[in-house]
């Protein structure tokens, strides 16, 4: 036995002279160089970051390369947490007249999330009760990305304007039911798209909240004759309740800046009190004649969000870093466009375990590139306005694991002589 261990000892000697260090890289991946930002732990400078098991494993100002098994340089980028999306609809399939619900109009998420650094999105209420479960076997289960979702008050979901209508179709009790069932993938209850002058679905969507424990997220406008906006925000919402499309300027609906440009009292009142201003971008919700007049006086939204479906991705929206963009070219510092879109909107769908980077977290991780030039940036109502920084994402990893590489910088590089390997 004392044999053995002595060849042990010679052989293992002998490989740490000849410089192979392979049995002591105790890491599958190691980013470095990168500038870190990482709102929950106040991180925001350079920082090495090692990943084993899909897990961080480490994160300091220098780590050996040695110690992990592939190394990317990631000198001149912004390393971030994997960016969450809440507000999206990726409940796709075929059923001609779906709306949102199973249609050609959602979107399936892998297309659409890794290749803009989002590891996590959120589909705002596409399913409701009745037909959350295909939703979940359809996309959420065969999905990389992971998939979380409002459900809808409407049993059927967004089928369209006539079935969302429809009161006999909201209940309260049976939609808190079906969020409890799928507290995995359930984060709150949605309202959307109805106009009647009742306040009947709001008080059933935050009932239904009420009972599953679970924040609501409101779509709010459209009613024929409209509803007070002051009486949503003061009197019928909860602390940590969502209003979605905050800078939108519809009909039937009071905007959030009034018509001199100012953001109305009871606004800020409402963000006090613990409302989260949801951005939801979408085809048609976001203009800079209410978001910037409000930026300029110091109101942000609370998260950044896409309403990704196929008419806002093709239209001023595009993907969350060109919104990211959007608010760095009006003024917000880098470092608050990126809690914005991970750790804050982590907390409003009480996933604390997502939207960081400590020790022992998931690696969701989101490496990106800020680049310096000449860019337009459009909003819904048709008009746009010039930037000079934009974000792009280099490198996408869900769960430690490679999932976009824009320019191949997690690969060796190719050399003549590799054709047959």
């Amino acid at each position: 036995m004392k044999y053995l261990q002595r060849i042990k000892l010679i052989v293992t000697i002998l490989i740490l002279n000849a410089g192979i260090t392979s049995f002591a890289q105790e890491y599958d991946l190691l980013i470095k160089g990168a500038h870190l930002i990482d709102s929950k732990n106040n991180i925001d400078h350079n920082m090495d970051v090692a990943i084993s098991g899909g897990i961080i494993a480490e994160v300091s100002e220098e780590i050996d390369e040695n110690r992990a098994k592939t190394t990317i340089d990631a000198t001149g980028l912004y390393i971030t947490p994997g960016l969450i999306d809440i507000h999206a609809h990726v409940f796709w399939g075929t059923e001609p007249g779906g709306s949102l619900n199973n249609s050609y109009s959602s979107l399936p998420p892998d297309g659409f999330t890794f290749r803009s650094g989002v590891t996590t999105i959120v589909d705002a209420g596409s399913a409701g009760w009745k037909n959350f479960k295909i939703f979940k076997e359809q996309t959420i289960d065969h999905s990389n990305t992971r998939v979380l979702a409002f459900l809808n008050i409407v049993g059927l979901g967004m089928k369209g304007v006539p079935i969302e209508q429809n009161l006999g179709d909201m209940d309260a009790k049976l939609t808190a039911l079906v969020a409890r069932q799928y507290a995995d993938a359930i984060v709150g209850i949605k309202l959307a798209h109805y106009s009647g002058p009742e306040w009947d679905p709001l008080i059933r969507t935050v009932q239904a909240g009420e009972l599953a424990d679970l924040p609501v997220m409101i779509d709010f406008g459209g009613h024929i004759p409209e509803l007070s906006l002051e009486r949503l925000f003061i009197d019928e919402l909860r602390p940590g309740d969502i209003f979605t499309h905050c800078f939108a300027q519809i009909e039937g609906r009071t905007s959030v800046v009034d018509e001199q440009g100012k953001v109305r009292p009871f606004v800020w009142e409402a963000q006090k009190k613990g409302i989260v201003f949801d951005l939801g971008h979408g085809a048609g919700s976001f203009l800079f004649d209410q978001a910037i007049p409000a930026m300029d006086q110091g109101f942000m939204p609370n998260a950044i969000s896409t309403d990704l479906h196929i008419a806002s991705m093709n239209r001023g929206m595009k993907d969350m870093l060109n919104i990211m963009s959007k608010y760095l070219n009006m003024g917000m510092p880098l470092q608050e466009v990126v809690a914005i879109s991970t750790w804050d909107p982590a907390q409003f769908i009480k996933h604390e375990e997502l939207g960081h980077l400590t020790e022992g977290a998931v690696a969701d991780i989101a490496v990106l590139s800020l680049h310096s030039g000449h860019f337009g940036f459009a909003d819904t109502k048709g008009w746009k306005i010039q930037g000079t920084q934009k974000l792009e994402c280099e490198l996408t990893l869900r769960e430690g694991k490679v999932v976009w590489d824009l320019n191949g910088i997690s690969m060796p590089e190719w050399q003549s002589g590799n054709e047959n390997e």
